[in-house]
């Protein structure tokens, strides 16, 4: 009987442990909790809860400003945009022994909730919005793959936007090459208030004797033959030698010509397979 009392006051000792494990890392996500990273700098929006050891009294919680301060009681204004975690906990105990308010003040900083440091993931992705950047490491994929991908309609090629050194910058990546090739020098690193977006693919129309006539999506290298095909080719009284297609011209105008099925699709054509002549 001694040995099971033993054996049941050990289970509830370990349940004991991780109950209280799983109230200090506290609920994953959303407004108040905890985000674990060690790399992530702070930025405009993101909210903080400040400790100080053994003084409740300056227990703060605060939003970093748009220019990246906060307000402290004692010390005022702390710049802490750009610092990461550990760096921000130095800066402020360094100004409460500065002003000589504690001699060896230990401070711990909480991250929140997460507003700052985020990336635009816009146009032709499964799920647009815009998404925390947790560590310096996250590259132009792993914003997409957080996006869920690019949609059917989506094109080959994004456009990353941003500033790097204060200067605007701009850069078209080609998507498949970003995850084709596994040294990719366009997966670049993104920053944060970074916005990448990926337009809608060029497209095709094909009418008339068609056997599923609209728009279609353009694939690289695409000839008349290929997008006909996709199509589903020319209904029993089409015929492929009569295809006929309007491409807008550099001065805006339609022009009309016969088509060979080996002719490059461009952008916006009109592909119009005509009847059989018997």
């Amino acid at each position: 009987m001694r040995s099971v009392f033993r054996l049941l006051g050990l289970l509830l000792l370990a349940a004991w442990a991780v109950l209280a494990t799983a109230q200090a890392a506290g609920p994953a996500g959303g407004s108040g909790s905890a985000v674990a990273s060690n790399d992530y700098k702070l930025g405009p929006g993101d909210q903080i809860r400040v400790q100080v050891f053994q003084n409740p009294d300056l227990t703060v919680e605060a939003r970093v400003s748009e220019q990246g301060t906060i307000s402290y009681p004692l010390v005022g204004t702390v710049n802490l945009g750009g610092s990461t975690i550990s760096q921000a906990e130095s800066k402020i105990a360094a100004a409460l022994r500065s002003g000589n308010f504690l001699k060896q003040p230990q401070v711990n900083i909480v991250l929140l909730q997460v507003r700052g440091n985020q990336v635009a993931v816009l146009g032709q992705v499964q799920k647009p919005g815009r998404f925390p950047l947790e560590t310096n490491t996250v590259r132009v994929s792993d914003m997409l793959a957080a996006a869920g991908g690019v949609t059917p309609m989506g094109d080959d090629t994004l456009i990353v936007t941003g500033t790097r050194a204060g200067q605007p910058f701009r850069k078209v990546i080609d998507i498949p090459g970003l995850f084709i090739n596994s040294r990719n020098q366009d997966d670049i690193l993104v920053s944060g208030g970074d916005t990448i977006f990926v337009n809608k693919a060029p497209v095709y129309y094909i009418y008339g004797e068609a056997q599923r006539p609209g728009p279609y999506r353009i694939e690289r290298g695409m000839t008349v033959m290929q997008a006909v095909a996709q199509g589903g080719g020319p209904t029993p009284r089409g015929s492929l030698n009569r295809l006929r297609l309007t491409r807008t011209g550099p001065d805006g105008r339609a022009v009309e010509s016969d088509a060979k099925l080996t002719d490059p699709v461009l952008p916006n054509d009109v592909i119009f397979v005509r009847e059989s002549l018997f």
